[in-house]
Order: C-alpha cells, then sequence, then structure tokens
C-alpha cells in the first residue's frame, strides 16, 4: 500500500514540473511567429529631419508589431544631419524636409552612393503669431522683408507699435532652407536675401511654439503638424492682388496655399528587401492616414 501512494506521489510531482516547465517556456517565449529571434532582426537606422520626426517615430511604431524580422531606429537632428549620415554612408533612410542640393549629390556619389529620393508626405508651413497680435494675413512679400530685416514693427503692417521679434529654426534645419529660398528669396535663384542677424535661430519646433505662446510680439514659422494651441495661424498671399489663404490639406492639395512643400525619404541607391518594403509600406494607406492624423497632407495616390 505505501509503495502504491509513493509511486502516485512522484507520477504527480513529475506532471505538475513538466506543466510548470512548460508554462515557463510558454511565457518567456520571444522568438516571432515567423521564426525571427529579436538578435536576427535587421536594423533600419533612419535619421534626419526634425519636421519629419514624430511622423517617422509613429510610422515605426506602427509597422514594427506586424514586422518583427525588422527594427527601426528613428533620429532627428534636422534634413541636413540626416543627407550628411547618408553621404557618409551610416544610415539606411535619410529623412528631409526640403529636396537634396545638387552639391550634396555629388558629394555622396564621390563617394561611392546613389541618392534615391522618395516623396513621403507634404507639409505646409504654417507662419504663426501669439493669439494676441492683431495681425491675421500678410503677403509673401511682407513677410520676407520682415525676416530680412526691412520690416521692424508691426504697426508697418497694420498692426500695433511693437517690435518685432523673429523667430526661426536653425540652419541645419530643412524647414529654414526651405523658408529661406522659397519665402525670403521667393523662388529667385539668383537673389540674395539673408535672414536678419538679430533672427532668434530656435533648436526645435517645440522651441519657437513656447516662445510665440509667452510672446505678443513674436512671429514664427513651422511644418502645420507642429502648430498648438495658443498660436495664431496667419493667412497668406501670394502677391498683394492674391486671395489669402489659410494652410490646410485641401489648400495645399488645390495648390492655393502658396507656402507648401513635399516631405522626402531617401535611399542609397535603389532599396531592396526590408527597406524596400518599409518605404511601399509608408506610401500605402494605413500609413498616409498617419500623416493626416498628425496633421501633415497624405501624398496622392
Amino acid at each position: 500500500m505505501m509503495k502504491s501512494r509513493l509511486f502516485l506521489v512522484r507520477n504527480i510531482l513529475r506532471i505538475n514540473l513538466t506543466l510548470v516547465f512548460l508554462l515557463l517556456v510558454s511565457c518567456g517565449k520571444t522568438t516571432p511567429n515567423n521564426g525571427t529571434s529579436p538578435s536576427e532582426a535587421q536594423t533600419i537606422e533612419n535619421k534626419g529631419s526634425d519636421t519629419m520626426v514624430n511622423l517617422a517615430l509613429a510610422w515605426a511604431e506602427a509597422y514594427q508589431p506586424d514586422h518583427p524580422e525588422v527594427r527601426i531606429s528613428v533620429t532627428g537632428g534636422g534634413s541636413g544631419t540626416g543627407i550628411a549620415a547618408l553621404i557618409n554612408g551610416t544610415v539606411d533612410i535619410a529623412n528631409a524636409s526640403r529636396q537634396i542640393k545638387q552639391e550634396e549629390r555629388d558629394l555622396a556619389e564621390a563617394n561611392g552612393i546613389t541618392p534615391v529620393e522618395f516623396v513621403v508626405a507634404q507639409d505646409a508651413i504654417a507662419v504663426v503669431v501669439n493669439p494676441s497680435n492683431p495681425i491675421d494675413r500678410l503677403s509673401i512679400q511682407q513677410i520676407s522683408d520682415i525676416y530680412s530685416g526691412k520690416i521692424t514693427n508691426w504697426r508697418e503692417v497694420g498692426g500695433e507699435n511693437r517690435p518685432i521679434v523673429r523667430l526661426s529654426r536653425e540652419t541645419n534645419s530643412g524647414t529654414h532652407v526651405y523658408f529661406l529660398e522659397e519665402v525670403l528669396r521667393q523662388g529667385n535663384k539668383d537673389d540674395n536675401t539673408l535672414f536678419s542677424t538679430n533672427t532668434l535661430l530656435m533648436p526645435s519646433s517645440e522651441g519657437i511654439s513656447a516662445e510665440i505662446r509667452q510672446n505678443p510680439n513674436a512671429i514664427g514659422y513651422d511644418g502645420l503638424g507642429y502648430v498648438t494651441e495658443g498660436m495664431k495661424v496667419i493667412a497668406i498671399s501670394q502677391s498683394a492682388e492674391s486671395p489669402y489663404v489659410m494652410p490646410s490639406a485641401e489648400t495645399v492639395n488645390n495648390g492655393t496655399y502658396p507656402i507648401a512643400r513635399d516631405l522626402y525619404m531617401y535611399t542609397s541607391g535603389e532599396p531592396s528587401g526590408n527597406i524596400l518594403a518599409y518605404i511601399e509600406w509608408i506610401c500605402g494607406s494605413q500609413a498616409q492616414a498617419i500623416v493626416t492624423d498628425l496633421g501633415f497632407v497624405p501624398i496622392q495616390p
């Protein structure tokens, strides 16, 4: 009788230990369904535009759960930083809120790299002031004159007798370069107009937003997706005779808002494998819905 009881207890213990082992293995399992372990996943290095960094992070977060074969590392630093990394061969995808310059392309090709361009979204650059500022419309010429230092007081454009405080992104920002070339210089490649020397260069979109909210004399610009409460968006006209238009997805798509641009990704040569699959996903409906959610403008199908 005693031997039978011992045999029964041992069998029960053996069964329970087996179940515990299987449970621990199941709970600690990290191998994805396709058999790719985290150590085997390919890391896609994605760097560049600060305008695009929140969008790029949102894309990566949405993509990775269904694609355990890749890890996507996203960092900002500005369009110039991303393109420099592409030239040096240290990133897989460079984000840029401006087109690559010919001299940058030449440097890349001298390094054996052929940049390939993809338009992945669109953006309107909003001109913003403090809500207490009565100004609600400006022409491109007036904005150019403000930022170049020709206009220094708000009363010169119909506002109150207050000095204008100019805010800009830093020179490494693609938004800064675009604003200089397309607004201050109005697309004229022979124009050498520069930002006024007392323009405050802000390191981030958040820096511009914070200063606008607290400074009634300030004017700034940034991607429409970075406009927050406590900022007043200005309607813009292409010329004194043109209608004043507010930035939106509709006015970007129909071409009536005058300060709109494409947003880019650049790869080293024609992409393939996981990088190609990721870019194709970005151009698809799921990723473009994220573009809309974050206040940018989706590319046309």
